[in-house]
């Protein structure tokens, strides 16, 4: 007997509706297995790691994480100071593109339709926690936030100052400009009542609570970032008498012997401001920058103890990023802010999927810090937007000796507001032009000159060479260039 109309109606009417709510089930599930994100920043950090080489330094739990990730072994930043460095990285837009050419630039005022890394991921259903510093200073993307974000920008006013993250004494006074730049900081009561312990309390708090959506957690220590500080025990770690400088070690900023003047600026901007150093007073800075990355290097593994704990590790991207390289003392200069140079754009860059194949493996590739935006959105299937100027860097955590023949940029702007400088990496040469103040050129060989002590730019044998890379770097920046 065949069911009246008003019934058959009914039941094709419920049927529809079971597969639509389990379709939404269906959907809702895939959305809660989408990969977490777990992001980590250092500040000031150069590749002075165990895990980089560095026979000195001392960085266990990075040097473990390494052990499970794609090491980037030429990964370069775009500006070799925070604020552009980051606001490049976190839109995915290139320096002059996001326009943020300096440290008191918001992008939100020069870009206003930039969509920021953090805010991409929140649209997409992502609940997105900041702990520490992620963007600049004062700057923020509040809106990006589901936890955490800043409920001012700085930028809107342009009286305003942006807060500055001041360092105190043990005996809670606040450190003067020349105490910052001229000392370290032994930190009280094992650096609990410090930023960058509270950074990790966190970042550790959120994952024990049980997050039941997908997560984009930030951890941004100000760690190696002068004044340099850590707890006694980790300057305990290392002898400044066995520390060695670099073979161009020089006692206050030194343009090399036929190198342009604009390759090095006059004055460091972080450390030894004003004052020359000596080989002993040298070795003691760079103990104390030791020390401050051995704390930022525990802290960080704090947070990923946490994740395994957890048990999130398993299903969370892990990403570990320095904003930019930093000089210690080579060619004089002990700071990041207009270092074209190896060491100034240069950054330490580990990425574990632990659905990838190349884990602990080494990545021998140009890569960009620009890249960072679309390779998260590719790992987890988001949509990557079309305005990002980078490339997914996914492909080498599969195959980390996969073909690729794009050049790194680093630009430097020494007023704000114009390119003073541009370097261009490839996988064998380094090559800068500078504009305004003390131009010129400079080609060095990392291979067979790893300190760049010789400026091969104005050999006969190099002229085509030169050429092409000159070509590439007047292409980047046109249009922004000083004169």
């Amino acid at each position: 007997m065949r069911a009246p109309a008003f019934l058959r109606n009914s039941l094709l009417a419920m049927a529809v509706f079971g597969l639509v709510v389990a379709a939404s089930r269906w959907a809702s599930a895939a959305e809660n297995t989408r990969p977490n994100v777990l992001l980590i920043i250092a500040d000031d950090l150069r590749n002075e790691m165990g895990c980089y080489g560095s026979p000195v330094a001392q960085t266990p739990r990075l040097d473990e994480f390494a052990a499970t990730a794609v090491r980037f072994d030429k990964a370069y930043c775009q500006f070799p100071l925070c604020n552009p460095s980051r606001s490049s990285v976190l839109t995915g837009l290139r320096p002059t593109t996001v326009g943020v050419l300096g440290n008191r630039t918001w992008f939100g005022a020069t870009r206003p339709d930039a969509v920021s890394l953090v805010r991409h991921f929140k649209a997409h259903g992502y609940q997105t926690v900041r702990s520490g510093k992620i963007f600049h200073g004062g700057i923020d993307d509040s809106q990006a936030w589901s936890v955490g974000g800043r409920p001012r920008y700085f930028g809107q006013d342009a009286s305003a100052k942006p807060p500055v993250h001041r360092e105190r004494n043990a005996d809670g006074r606040l450190l003067t400009k020349t105490e910052r730049s001229d000392r370290w900081i032994v930190l009280p009561n094992e650096g609990r009542d410090h930023t960058d312990h509270k950074i990790a309390d966190r970042a550790v708090e959120y994952l024990r609570s049980n997050p039941t959506e997908p997560f984009f957690l930030t951890a941004g220590f100000h760690k190696p970032h002068s004044p340099l500080a850590a707890p006694q025990r980790f300057f305990d770690q290392f002898d400044p008498a066995e520390i060695e400088l670099s073979p161009d070690y020089a006692p206050r900023p030194t343009v090399p012997e036929g190198f342009p003047a604009g390759s090095i600026r006059p004055s460091n901007a972080d450390l030894f401001v004003g004052r020359d150093s000596t080989p002993e007073s040298a070795r003691k800075m760079i103990h104390a920058y030791l020390a401050a990355s051995a704390w930022m290097d525990w802290n960080a593994g704090r947070v990923l103890d946490e994740l395994e704990a957890q048990g999130l590790a398993d299903n969370t991207i892990v990403l570990f990023w320095g904003d930019h390289g930093y000089q210690l003392g080579e060619k004089g200069k002990w700071s990041k802010a207009g270092s074209l140079w190896e060491q100034g754009a240069r950054t330490p860059l580990l990425i574990r999927d632990p659905r990838a194949a190349a884990a602990g493996a080494a990545c021998p590739r140009v890569v960009e810090a620009l890249d960072i935006y679309p390779t998260l959105c590719d790992l987890c299937g988001l949509p990557i937007p079309e305005q990002l100027e980078g490339v997914s860097l996914a492909r080498f955590l599969e195959d980390p000796d996969a073909a690729s023949d794009r050049p790194a940029y680093t630009i430097w702007s020494a007023d704000g507001k114009t390119v003073s400088g541009v370097c261009v990496r490839t996988e064998r040469w380094r090559y800068a032009e500078f504009y305004g103040r003390g131009p010129g050129r400079m080609l060095t060989d990392p291979v067979n000159d790893p300190h760049e002590l010789t400026n091969l730019a104005d050999r006969p044998e190099h002229a085509e060479l030169v050429a092409r890379l000159s070509r590439l770097a007047q292409e980047y920046v046109a249009g922004h260039a000083a004169e």
